[in-house]
């Protein structure tokens, strides 16, 4: 018993829970979780597909309770759902063929626009505003490249989703975080499926952690339904230059060559 609870997954438990809370309010709990599996000694594929299987909890566990308090309509949403999936599941087959050191490069950059377009935006609210694109056009093209690009890489799915509803579908902040959990939830669940079937999983790891992000996740979207933009924009904006600062940081990320650090 007590060597199933090691100080070491006592440490992955701590550190999905403290991802859950944070993943349900502005997404990035993968820049937690990835690296506690790394430093853990988890090899980086199979640190990948673990990741998925506990993130899988934590989003459904967002879901559910901003399902339950009426922010998302499973009905209307589950073709987005279903093309979020769909691209996911593309992005994690097509994984090893696609210029992923490209993406890896870049992302850095467009977290911290991201980070500043919420950051320079006065009158983002939780007040809908008015739509840039239509709901079919956006569900059918904006949603399932995220979901490709989050089987493809996956760091910062969350605030790609959260500006796009923010920015095209015109959702107020609480409405985006909620519509965000859904489709990433669902995208999880894609790459998961897919890696399952080419990549070896630590279950152990992943269930525990994943029963961790499951709570986690609860006080987090409770907390996130609570406040409102007044803490999911702030950690949003912390989040993803977190996410852009540890991308950058890495040693083998492009940017540091492009750059010539």
């Amino acid at each position: 018993m007590f060597e199933f609870f090691d100080q070491l997954t006592l440490l992955l438990v701590a550190a999905a829970f403290i991802a859950g809370i944070v993943d349900s309010i502005a997404g990035g709990g993968g820049m937690i979780t990835i690296p506690a599996l790394l430093l853990a000694g988890i090899p980086p594929v199979e640190a990948l597909g673990t990741n998925k299987l506990q993130g899988l909890f934590g989003s459904t566990s967002a879901t559910i309770a901003y399902t339950r308090k009426g922010h998302i309509d499973l009905v209307s949403l589950w073709p987005a759902a279903l093309m979020s999936l769909i691209g996911s599941v593309f992005g994690a087959l097509l994984a090893t063929v696609l210029p992923v050191s490209i993406i890896r490069g870049a992302l850095p950059v467009l977290l911290i626009l991201i980070a500043l377009y919420f950051m320079l935006k006065p009158n983002i609210s939780d007040i809908d505003r008015t739509s840039r694109i239509k709901p079919f056009l956006f569900g059918i093209t904006i949603v399932p490249l995220i979901g490709f690009y989050d089987g493809v890489f996956g760091p910062g799915t969350g605030s790609l989703f959260m500006l796009a509803f923010v920015s095209l579908a015109g959702y107020g902040i609480l409405k985006a975080t909620a519509h965000t959990k859904l489709l990433n939830c669902a995208s999880n669940l894609g790459s998961f499926v897919a890696f399952s079937l080419v990549v070896t999983i630590n279950w152990k790891y992943g269930i525990l952690m994943g029963i961790a992000q499951f709570a986690g996740a609860q006080i987090g979207a409770s907390l996130a339904m609570r406040v409102g933009s007044k803490i999911i924009k702030p950690l949003l904006i912390i989040v993803s230059l977190g996410l852009a600062i540890r991308l950058m940081l890495e040693t083998d990320n492009p940017m540091r060559v492009w750059l010539g650090f």
